[in-house]
C-alpha cells in the first residue's frame, strides 16, 4: 500500500504509474503475440475475425469496467482519509457486484455473437472464425473480471506494482500456450482464445491468493464477504456515468468497425494490426491517467486540494514527452511494425497510412486522458462520459462516415483526430472551471491551506 498524500506530486505519480504501464505492455505483448500468430500462420480472414472481436468483447465488459472504477476511487478515498473499514466493505462490494456480472455477460455474449457479427456486416467468410474464437473467449470472462477488480484494488490502495508481477507471469503463459496450442496442436484460432482463458485464469487465482496472504485486512472469502448496498449506491453513481461512456465508446468502435467492414477482408485486418499498434501508442496516457485518478482521489480524500494541480502539470509534462516520442517511432517505424503481423503487401499499406495519419495527434489523446482522470479521481465523471459521447459520437462516427464516402477508407482514420481535438477543449475548459472539486466521496471543510 502506498499513500500519495505526501511528497514531490510528479515523482509519487511516476512512480505509480510505471509498474502499470510496465503490466499493459506485457498485457498488450500477449495481444499482439495472439495476432502475430494469427495472422503469419492463420492468415488475414482469421486475423480480421481477431480483430473484430476487439469491440464486441470491449462492449460487453466496458459497462462493468466502468462500475468497478467507481469502486477503485471509493477505496482510493477511503484509503487517504483512512476509513478501513470501508475500505474493506468496499471491496467485498465490489467482488460480489463483479461475480454475478460476468455471468450475465457470458451468457449474453454468447448467445448473441453471431447475430452481432452479421449487424456489423462482417464478411461471411470471417464469422464462422470470430464466433469460435468469441464463444471460447467468453468462459474468461469471470477470470478477467476478478484480475482486473483485484489490479483495482490494489491501486486503490497504492499498490500498482504487484498486479505487474502477475501479469507478467500471465503473459508468459499465455505466449507459451499460443506457439503450443496453435503451432502443435493445431487448434487453430480457437487455441489462441484457449490461451488467454488458462492464462487469464491462472492470474486472478494466484493474485487473490496474494492478496489473502500479504493482507489479511481484506480476507477474501466468498462465505465472508458482505454486500453493502450503500457502499455499492456510491460506487454506482460514481461509476455509472463511466459504464455508460465505456458502453457507448465500444458501441462507437462497433459502428466504426462497420465502416471499416465496408472495405473488405484486407483493410478490416489492416485496421485490426493499426489499433494493437495504437493500444501501445495509447498507454501512457491511460496508465497516467489511471495514475493521476488514484493520487486525485487519496489528496482529495486527506483534504489536500492544494496537491493536485502541480500533479496534473507534472503529469501533463511526462505524457507530452512520451506522446512525441511515441509518435516519432510510429512515423518512422510504419511499414517494419505492420510486417510484424502480416506478409500481405496491401494490408501493409493500409495500415501505414493509418498509423501517418493519426500518430502525430497522440499528444492530444493524452491530454485529454490526463485531464479527464484528475476529474474521475475527484468522483466527477459525468463530465468526461459527455466529452468522449459527444466526440465520438457527434464528431468521429459521422466525421468517418462522410470522410469515407469522399476519399475512401483514409476518411476513417482522419474522423479520429477530429474527435480527440474535440474532446481536449471541452475537458480543458470544465478542468479550469472548477466544479470537480465538489464531487468527492469523503467531505471536509474547506481547507485554507
Amino acid at each position: 500500500m502506498k499513500d500519495l498524500t505526501d511528497g514531490k506530486e510528479g515523482k509519487l505519480i511516476l512512480n505509480f504509474a510505471m509498474p502499470m504501464l510496465m503490466g499493459n505492455i506485457f498485457q498488450q505483448l500477449y495481444n499482439v503475440v495472439d495476432s502475430i500468430i494469427v495472422g503469419k500462420v492463420l492468415g488475414k480472414e482469421a486475423l480480421a475475425a481477431v480483430g473484430a472481436n476487439f469491440p464486441l468483447i470491449f462492449a460487453l465488459i466496458s459497462f462493468v469496467v466502468g462500475i468497478a472504477i467507481g469502486g477503485t476511487i471509493i477505496i482510493a478515498q477511503y484509503f487517504g482519509a483512512k476509513q478501513m473499514d470501508k475500505v474493506k466493505r468496499t471491496i467485498d462490494t465490489m467482488y460480489i457486484f463483479l461475480f454475478f456480472a460476468a455471468i450475465v455477460i457470458t451468457i449474453t455474449g454468447i448467445l448473441a455473437s453471431e447475430w452481432i457479427f452479421s449487424f456489423i456486416s462482417l464478411p461471411p467468410d470471417v464469422i464462422p472464425l470470430a464466433v469460435d474464437y468469441f464463444t471460447i473467449y467468453a468462459i474468461g470472462f469471470i477470470f478477467f473480471f476478478g484480475f482486473q477488480g483485484t489490479s483495482g484494488i490494489l491501486r486503490g490502495l497504492g499498490d500498482s506494482k504487484t498486479p505487474l508481477y502477475f501479469l507478467i507471469i500471465s503473459t508468459l503463459v499465455n505466449i507459451a500456450l499460443d506457439l503450443v496450442f496453435v503451432l502443435v496442436f493445431n487448434w487453430g484460432i480457437k487455441g489462441v482464445a484457449a490461451a488467454t482463458v488458462i492464462a487469464q485464469g491462472g492470474a486472478f487465482f494466484t493474485i487473490v491468493f496474494y492478496l489473502n496472504y500479504y493482507h489479511s485486512f481484506i480476507n477474501v472469502s466468498p462465505l465472508r464477504m458482505r454486500f453493502d448496498k450503500e457502499i455499492f449506491m456510491k460506487s454506482l453513481k460514481i461509476g455509472l456515468p463511466t459504464g455508460l461512456q465505456q458502453t457507448f465508446v465500444a458501441l462507437g468502435f462497433m459502428a466504426l468497425y462497420s465502416i471499416v467492414n465496408m472495405f473488405g477482408t484486407t483493410t478490416i485486418a489492416a485496421y485490426s494490426i493499426a489499433m494493437r499498434i495504437d493500444s501501445f501508442a495509447a498507454m501512457p496516457a491511460m496508465n497516467f491517467s489511471a495514475a493521476i485518478s488514484t493520487f486525485v482521489g487519496q489528496n482529495i480524500g486527506a483534504n489536500k486540494i492544494f496537491r493536485i494541480n502541480r500533479g496534473l502539470n507534472a503529469t501533463l509534462l511526462m505524457t507530452s514527452v512520451v506522446s512525441v516520442v511515441v509518435t516519432i517511432l510510429a512515423v518512422l517505424f510504419a511499414e517494419p511494425l505492420m510486417y510484424l503481423f502480416t506478409n500481405d503487401h496491401e494490408v501493409v499499406h493500409i495500415g501505414k497510412q493509418y498509423l501517418y495519419v493519426v500518430s502525430p495527434f497522440y499528444i492530444i489523446f493524452s491530454t485529454m486522458f490526463i485531464y479527464n482522470g484528475v476529474m474521475r479521481g475527484a468522483g466527477d465523471t459525468v463530465l468526461p462520459m459527455f466529452v468522449t459521447l459527444i466526440a465520438l459520437w457527434g464528431i468521429r462516427v459521422p466525421a468517418s462516415w462522410w470522410l469515407s464516402l469522399e476519399i475512401g477508407y483514409m476518411g476513417i482514420w482522419w474522423g479520429i483526430p477530429v474527435a480527440w481535438i474535440f474532446g481536449v477543449a471541452i475537458s480543458f475548459f470544465y478542468y479550469r472551471a472548477g466544479r470537480w472539486k465538489k464531487k468527492a466521496v469523503v467531505k471536509h471543510t474547506p481547507s485554507v491551506s
